[in-house]
């Protein structure tokens, strides 16, 4: 079966209202969901830069724009999408480029999340065709623009389920003029969080916390970042060393280095040709240690603070067996032989909720079906 590969908006809606069956929506194609059952149908069409004005601190792109051009675009206006998606190519073993839509779509942020917010968080606008064929627009292009933000959240994160993405505006952010990362060395993971924790709560502005039990040379290393302007950077890196006077201090103050080290958590580089499953748990720091103790994983790592765990697991592990219940939600990122959910399943009553939602946008259940639920 030949894929579908609209190259506007009005023949992607042609394409959905015609389909006689399950549609697998693809972006760049790096990253794999469920089954992908029925005819591929490709975003790569709708591509390109449509409204870049750095002034107003927004771009509207088409949702097949790789994400390459887009950050090129901000680079060289010293700018860049704050909420540091990741790219799955290394750890999923793909290919094909991220594109926004895709981004967009499945809500994908890497460690900023935790002090500027998620992707979601800087989406003003969004067009879309729905399961019927029908073309929706909502939100806007420009920050003050605050009509119609529930329904461009809601697509944030809807895997393709509800509606394809055809483009999205988001808000942009200045970069910082430098970095820097705070290192302790040797804790074991509740210090590290209590650390990581500390730090966060303090007035210094923490754009990242990370804890590797295994670091580059095998040994605990937590990681603090802070970002800003130089001589704000400089103090600030000296006062969070101030909070820690009886610990193993490193200070890195090197900005490609820091921004290496940081690609390295946002990516999951720890986990890349490995083999085993992957899984992302989302939950209070506090709870971390005693859930990431329970996994019986080969090897863990946090994020957020303690607040995401990323664990690579024997395959066909089930993890929320183990875990039961808990404050959170595992997330299945890589699978190996597993016929496990990819999501966390919801409460019924919050999955009969979300079913009908998706209902409204796609009555006949083409797109992506399966994806979401078990």
């Amino acid at each position: 079966m030949t894929s579908l590969k609209p190259q506007s908006e009005a023949e992607l809606a042609e394409a959905i209202k015609s389909a006689k069956g399950p549609l697998h929506i693809r972006g760049g194609g790096t990253r794999r969901t469920g089954a992908e059952l029925g005819q591929v149908l490709e975003t790569s069409g709708l591509s390109g830069i449509s409204l870049y004005e750095p002034g107003a601190l927004t771009v509207v792109a088409g949702a097949g724009t790789p994400l390459a051009e887009i950050e090129a675009a901000l680079d060289a206006e010293n700018q860049r999408l704050a909420f540091e998606p990741m790219d799955h190519r290394g750890l999923l073993g793909t290919t094909g480029e991220p594109t926004l839509g895709g981004v967009a779509a499945a809500n994908v942020s890497g460690p900023r999340r935790i002090q500027c917010g998620a992707a979601r968080d800087f989406m003003l606008g969004v067009r879309f065709v729905d399961g019927q064929g029908s073309i929706v627009k909502n939100g806007g292009r420009v920050m003050k623009n605050v009509t119609g933000y529930d329904l461009v959240k809601l697509m944030a994160g809807s895997q393709g389920t509800m509606g394809v993405l055809t483009e999205v505006s988001l808000k942009v952010l200045p970069k910082p003029e430098t970095m820097a990362c705070l290192l302790i060395d040797g804790l074991n993971d509740r210090d590290a969080i209590n650390a990581m924790t500390r730090a966060m709560g303090s007035p210094y502005d923490v754009t990242g916390t990370a804890h590797l039990p295994k670091g580059l040379d095998g040994t605990p290393v937590t990681m603090i970042r802070i970002e800003g302007f130089n001589d704000s950077v400089a103090y600030r890196l000296e006062q969070l060393a101030g909070l820690f006077p009886n610990h193993a201090l490193r200070r890195e103050t090197d900005p490609e280095a820091v921004a290496k080290g940081w690609a390295y958590i946002r990516d999951a580089q720890p986990f890349h040709g490995t083999t085993g499953d992957v899984w992302r748990i989302s939950t209070k720091p506090t709870d971390a240690p005693d859930l990431a103790a329970k996994l019986d994983a080969k090897e863990v790592f946090y994020d957020w603070s303690g607040g995401l765990i990323w664990a690579l697991t024997p395959a066909g592990s089930d993890i929320r067996a183990k875990l039961g219940a808990f404050d959170g939600h595992a997330t299945l990122v890589r699978a190996s032989g597993t016929t496990l959910p990819l999501f966390h399943p919801q409460p019924a009553p919050v999955a009969m909720l979300s079913e009908g939602v998706r209902r409204k946008f796609d009555p006949r259940g083409i797109l992506n079906p399966g994806l979401m639920t078990a």
